[in-house]
């Protein structure tokens, strides 16, 4: 039996790449004003026309370059970006921001040296507010998106090339990669044209793009991957399999039935049919078959695979550019954190851009939440429960009584989680927010006791404590959860004083969990935060916070007798 298979490589023409691009309306006054005649174009937002082809733009040629400047998304043009650290700080763990970066950076390993590292001026931390701004707009952000996946497909195609065997096929994947990058560079130039930009760092990014879409290199890497692809989607061959012998020719004068076999049962097509194929997945790497298939039609075709050799000279790992490649990583801070933000938003949990408070320490935040707490809650479709806190004038500690599991960690978890996230620039989860901007979060929560240190419990809170003291200052913020739970009343009494004495005297801001009620009218500086029950019935926990003097109650006794275990109840266990 005799099968004569045709093949025709899919792949298609790059006539998308170059369709239209933009021109900024600064440069085009400049060259008119020169004398130099240019023809009519469309203007589109923000100052930039838009121009039928890549050709009307051989004018600018030699113009390209040195007017518009992009450095990073994360940080102003012309200002330096301190190093960002490598490992997770101390706080991380304590605040639960560990397993927020673990969610948000599962993917982008990148994105955790940002996430370590805060900014120290008002001025950086608005630049990230402005365009996080501009992604909260639907078309941005869905530009920005598209780009994001373009560039995804890029790396995938670009992984699959190193992890080829053969030669041939690795120069194709490579070529399939330059396509895509040029589509999705092209095509994110054109679609921020097309959009209002309030932010000075997506502006600069556009300006930039504007710039080297237009530049002589990517057109003529635009020219020659049309050129080599061209050439490719020419081939047609035939393989014809006889037996296990397989061979590959040229075409020959043989009929395609293929469009008269459709027409025939075309006729019978009444409405659309189920399809009930089945999709086998497909290696991507070729098998030795395929391979030798493709070295027959290389004899065929020289000239196409030698133009596709030279191609991959020119430009294997070298076509990105690094701007471009610099700003898919670093927008990632932003996408992702935004994505989380719409989570949550559907739950109920707003987001606001808090005020940076550097001048003075009076801080609120209203309808506040820890962030983990409702990501976790997210998935589950149920809201957290906010809270608000304030200090003004002369106030700087909040101390935090009340009943256990009232939610006491978790809200001062929450205010620490508020003013790392406002360091980043990064909007916070509350619906209004001041926040100051602190030079360290210093945290003590309870942690497992270290039996190799031969110090007890006492002896590790008192080692921990004075390793943050010895780091605190001015701007510091310290978090201090259930310290001196291991010792008598008198002692951690006695020994919390002196820790507010040191917080008071350094004029540092501070919540402190804490079971000693003393705390919280040791003075002017301190202030008395309680967790809440519901009134009706004490063994509910309403999880809010409020402000109120301490009511020397911790409903002990309430949830014993709900749970059975009060002195009458347990015996009455063991009564015969």
């Amino acid at each position: 039996m005799k099968c004569v298979l045709y093949w025709t490589d899919p792949r298609p023409l790059m006539a998308s790449i170059s369709e239209y691009t933009v021109w900024p309306v600064h440069r085009h006054k400049r060259y008119t004003e020169s004398g130099m005649k240019l023809p009519e174009m469309p203007i589109l937002a923000d100052g930039f026309y838009k121009v039928g082809s890549s050709a009307s733009l051989s004018f600018c040629a030699d113009d390209v370059g040195g007017e518009s400047m992009f450095e990073s998304i994360l940080f102003a043009s012309g200002t330096a970006s301190h190093p960002a650290p490598a490992e997770e700080p101390d706080f991380f763990h304590d605040l639960n921001l560990d397993q927020l970066v673990d969610r948000l950076a599962r993917d982008h390993e990148h994105l955790r040296a940002i996430w370590y590292a805060p900014l120290d001026s008002v001025a950086a931390i608005h630049h990230r507010h402005e365009v996080m701004r501009d992604l909260q707009c639907d078309a941005v952000f869905h530009s920005i998106d598209t780009f994001g996946r373009g560039m995804k497909a890029v790396h995938a195609s670009l992984t699959q090339v190193d992890a080829m065997y053969y030669r041939r096929q690795q120069q194709s994947w490579q070529l399939d990669a330059v396509k895509t990058y040029l589509r999705t560079v092209e095509s994110l130039a054109v679609e921020l044209s097309q959009v209002t930009l309030t932010s000075q760092g997506l502006k600069d990014l556009r300006g930039y793009l504007v710039e080297y879409v237009g530049s002589e290199r990517f057109r003529t890497m635009v020219a020659e991957t049309k050129e080599v692809s061209g050439l490719l989607d020419a081939l047609v061959y035939n393989v014809v399999i006889n037996g296990t012998t397989v061979v590959v020719r040229e075409p020959d004068d043989e009929v395609d039935y293929r469009e008269a076999v459709e027409g025939v049962f075309a006729r019978f097509r009444r409405r659309p049919s189920k399809d009930f194929r089945v999709t086998f997945s497909q290696p991507v790497a070729m098998n030795h078959v395929e391979a030798q298939i493709l070295e027959g039609v290389v004899r065929l075709y020289p000239e196409p695979f030698a133009a596709l050799a030279a191609y991959d000279r020119r430009y294997r790992g070298r076509f990105m550019d690094e701007p471009v490649m610099r700003f898919d990583r670093e927008i990632q801070f932003y996408t992702t954190y935004r994505e989380l933000m719409s989570r949550e938003a559907r739950l109920g949990v707003p987001f606001c851009y808090p005020d940076i408070a550097v001048d003075d320490k009076a801080i609120f935040a209203a309808d506040a939440c820890d962030v983990m707490l409702a990501e976790k809650l997210a998935h589950a479709g149920k809201p957290p429960v906010p809270n608000d806190f304030h200090l003004e004038g002369a106030e700087r500690i909040l101390v935090v009584s009340g009943p256990n599991q009232g939610g006491k960690t978790t809200f001062a978890r929450m205010v620490g989680q508020l003013h790392h996230l406002a360091r980043l620039g990064l909007p916070v989860p509350a619906r209004q927010a001041r926040l100051y901007l602190c030079d360290h979060i210093l945290t003590h929560f309870e942690r497992e006791e270290d039996t190799a240190a031969l110090r007890g419990k006492l002896g590790d809170d008192l080692e921990r404590l004075r390793g943050i003291m010895s780091r605190a200052g001015p701007r510091s913020l310290v978090l201090l959860n259930e310290i001196f739970a291991s010792t008598a009343l008198k002692d951690a009494t006695y020994l919390g004083r002196k820790i507010l004495e040191q917080i008071m005297e350094r004029d540092m801001l501070a919540v402190i969990v804490t079971f000693i009620e003393e705390w919280a009218t040791f003075s002017s500086a301190t202030v008395s935060m309680v967790s809440a029950v519901d009134p009706e019935d004490p063994t509910v926990r309403t999880f809010k916070i409020v402000r109120r003097p301490p009511d020397g109650r911790s409903y002990a006794m309430t949830l014993a007798e709900k749970y059975g275990l009060t002195y009458d109840l347990v015996c009455r266990r063991f009564v015969p």
